[in-house]
């Protein structure tokens, strides 16, 4: 089944033609299992900004590969038109631009006759498969939290998470999901409470087709109820992913992040981030004045997206000529933060606590 095994992948070349990337229609999910083929840079832009594709990780992965067709069909002056417009697209997951800026130096440093579209393609193929090491990493150190919860307590671990930041959010894996699938593969009793994550569904629609399709104990709730639940001793665990950390440690993920931190807080429950080095932004200390938070359009929030009959449909549930506001994104602060989980150890949500693992980025 799609979405099962180390094999899956949220992105690939085509074994039947190197001119065409393909990709799951995540607009699509949970209803139909559907790929689409990316045949020119322009497709991969429509991906990210009508989020066939989403997460931050796989942004930045459909960004390197977009880049690869600009580059066979328009060569280098096509390849830096495309770039300048991916940037453009989705401005609070920083992967976009890492992924860009990481394309354009391998792009200055080759010489003026050198097969462009060749090494961006190695460059794009290097960005999916350090994801993947990069989840697996972030799962091994992730899994010594819930191996410790589990030696303390009878039942399942429960863990709660926000929106998607699963295998389908990344290569293959994910970053919050990660930890949860090497738990199952050590048969720990693990059940996650899902968040439904309005106003795209992300959980309702991705991570709880994901995790049905690995197996994993799990339940869709309502966003509000994370909160009741904490209240009751029914979350050991919070994981959230994100789309930007800074330095300092704060944290932008999806919209009501924010507030189950706050929950978490207030009942004494760990909260968690887990996050690939990548979504690390170094150059800004505050995130709650530097980091853009998006804003979409209004109908994701007005319209909902379901199966009626079996066809999938759009359906209005506000009033005509309803004001409405889609912040795509809030900001956590560092101090509601218990630890950062990424691929080199967990750390406390600080400058210190990332520079320890991260030396490189000190100056």
């Amino acid at each position: 089944m799609p979405g099962q095994g180390d094999d899956f992948r949220t992105i690939w070349l085509s074994p039947a033609d190197d001119a065409i990337v393909q990709i799951i229609d995540q607009r699509r999910l949970p209803h139909e299992y559907r790929e689409l083929e990316l045949r020119h840079w322009q497709d991969g832009l429509s991906a990210i900004n009508d989020m066939a594709v989403r997460g931050a990780p796989l942004i930045g992965a459909t960004a390197a590969w977009s880049l690869y067709l600009a580059a066979r069909t328009g060569g280098r002056s096509e390849t830096e038109r495309a770039a300048t417009e991916l940037l453009k697209s989705r401005p609070t997951a920083v992967n976009l631009a890492w992924a860009v800026k990481r394309v354009r130096r391998a792009m200055e440093s080759l010489p003026a006759d050198a097969d462009l579209a060749a090494a961006i393609r190695e460059e794009a193929e290097a960005i999916c498969n350090e994801d993947i090491d990069i989840s697996l990493g972030i799962g091994h150190h992730g899994l010594e939290l819930i191996r410790d919860i589990a030696r303390q307590k009878s039942g399942p671990v429960n863990i709660l998470t926000h929106c998607n930041a699963g295998a389908l959010a990344t290569i293959n894996w994910g970053t919050a999901t990660a930890p949860i699938y090497l738990a199952q593969k050590e048969a720990i009793d693990v059940h996650v409470w899902v968040d439904e994550t309005r106003p795209r569904n992300q959980g309702s629609q991705l991570t709880a087709w994901e995790l049905g399709q690995r197996g994993v104990s799990h339940t869709l709730i309502v966003d509000n109820a994370g909160g009741h639940l904490m209240q009751h001793g029914q979350v050991d665990l919070v994981i959230t992913g994100t789309d930007r950390t800074t330095r300092t440690g704060d944290v932008a993920n999806k919209i009501g992040t924010y507030l189950k931190a706050l929950a978490a807080h207030d009942n004494d429950i760990p909260f968690y981030v887990a996050l690939p080095s990548t979504t690390i932004d170094w150059d800004i200390r505050d995130g709650l004045q530097e980091i853009p938070i998006e804003q979409r359009d209004t109908r994701e929030v007005s319209h909902i997206v379901g199966e009626l009959d079996g066809r999938i449909v759009l359906v209005n549930t506000t009033a005509n000529n309803t004001p409405i506001s889609n912040y795509a994104f809030d900001v956590t602060p560092a101090r509601l933060v218990t630890g950062l989980i990424t691929e080199r150890g967990v750390c406390a949500a600080s400058e210190e606590g990332l520079l320890a693992l991260f030396p490189e980025h000190a100056s």
